[in-house]
């Protein structure tokens, strides 16, 4: 019997194109290997987190001109709202992996005292630069290099600045359901969990789901970023672990609920840069600014992902429990009906009095009401 031809592979849809090339070039630059970002102008790009040897042999090869080191600009926090700093070049005289890492990390020690760095102006593909080293949850600093229009990159993969910066959306909308199932808990019984993933991204958001919420003219809703700390070690650095019992156990009274479990530790930062902006919080620096000192907004998070969830779940109005007035803003903003904001205060404990003082000075949570 004659061997059949392989059917020719389907091209994947734009969309999934573009997200397929994003996660390429995150699991690309977390590994230490440049990428290359076309848009304006073509550029070589290497994390200074992950930069060894072998990867800025690579780059030095391939790049021309000064290499720059594109981090953002470590400007003041503004009030209430996430703010994305503006992108900064430095141009570096010398590529050495330990003074890259104490360039882009203040809690390190600088190995020794580089050569001074100049500032140099920043390319058109910065901020896709720094916005790719922000969905690898690597520091925010990169390696810049011009490539020539010519230059052959060889095996290198390339990723399209405008499918970077327009990541967030199309994960969002591409978020579908891949899992479900009950799971009876110490607070909620009758709870189950729904698993949501956007094609190819390797990352679940969760849904506990209480009774029918779906039914209700306004279920009660949270949304709960993860938070490996609070959440599963019970730190007393933070009130995030009683939050989220206290809100199943409430929902639960309630009869119906949902949380959203959504993969964004750290306010979106990851939990290795939480774990550094303890660090410095250790130093005497509150957590808005330790955020900010690494080059991070101070809220990270998009909230496109928790009403994409909850359209899916058949959610589209409810009351929302929260002390973050700006949940309630960004939530009505992706247009999700907030019938009520309802409060879930959780006293001090003592350790995270600082902690809980800079949420409502710095970030507005109503804490009190």
């Amino acid at each position: 019997m004659p061997a059949q031809p392989i059917p020719a592979r389907p091209e994947p849809s734009p969309r999934l194109a573009s997200l397929r090339a994003v996660h390429r070039a995150v699991a690309e630059l977390r590994r230490g290997a440049p990428v290359v970002l076309t848009g304006a102008e073509r550029l070589l790009l290497l994390a200074a987190e992950t930069a060894g040897p072998s990867g800025i042999a690579e780059f030095e090869a391939l790049a021309t001109g000064p290499v720059l080191l594109l981090e953002p600009a470590r400007a003041a926090a503004v009030l209430h709202r996430p703010v994305e700093p503006a992108p900064q070049a430095l141009a570096l005289p010398g590529l050495a992996p330990g003074v890259l890492r104490a360039l882009a990390d203040p809690t390190r020690e600088m190995p020794k005292p580089p050569e001074p760095a100049r500032a140099a102006p920043a390319p058109a593909g910065a901020a896709a630069a720094l916005a790719l080293a922000k969905l690898a949850r690597l520091l925010p600093a990169v390696l810049a290099g011009r490539l020539p229009a010519e230059a052959d990159t060889g095996p290198l993969l390339a990723v399209a600045a405008a499918d970077v910066l327009a990541y967030p959306a199309s994960e969002a909308a591409s978020l579908a359901r891949v899992a479900e199932a009950s799971v009876p808990l110490a607070d909620a019984r009758d709870a189950r969990l729904v698993a949501f993933r956007a094609p190819d991204a390797g990352i679940e958001h969760l849904a506990i789901v209480i009774g029918d919420p779906a039914a209700q003219p306004a279920p009660l809703v949270r949304l709960h970023s993860e938070c490996f700390t609070g959440d599963l070690l019970g730190s007393l650095r933070c009130d995030c672990g009683d939050q989220l019992r206290a809100a199943i156990a409430r929902m639960a009274a309630e009869g119906h609920g949902v949380l959203l479990y959504l993969a964004q530790e750290g306010r979106g930062i990851g939990l290795v840069n939480k774990l550094r902006a303890y660090a410095l919080q250790d130093r005497g620096l509150d957590t808005l600014d330790a955020n900010r000192a690494l080059g991070w907004g101070a809220d990270e998070r998009s909230f496109l992902i928790a009403a994409t969830m909850l359209r899916e779940l058949g959610i589209t109005r409810l009351r929302l429990l929260t002390n973050n007035p700006a949940k309630v803003e960004a939530l009505a903003a992706c247009g999700i009906e907030i019938v009520a904001r309802e409060p879930i205060v959780i006293p001090a404990n003592g350790v995270d009095d600082a902690y809980l003082a800079t949420k409502a000075a710095r970030f507005g949570h109503l804490l009190d009401q």
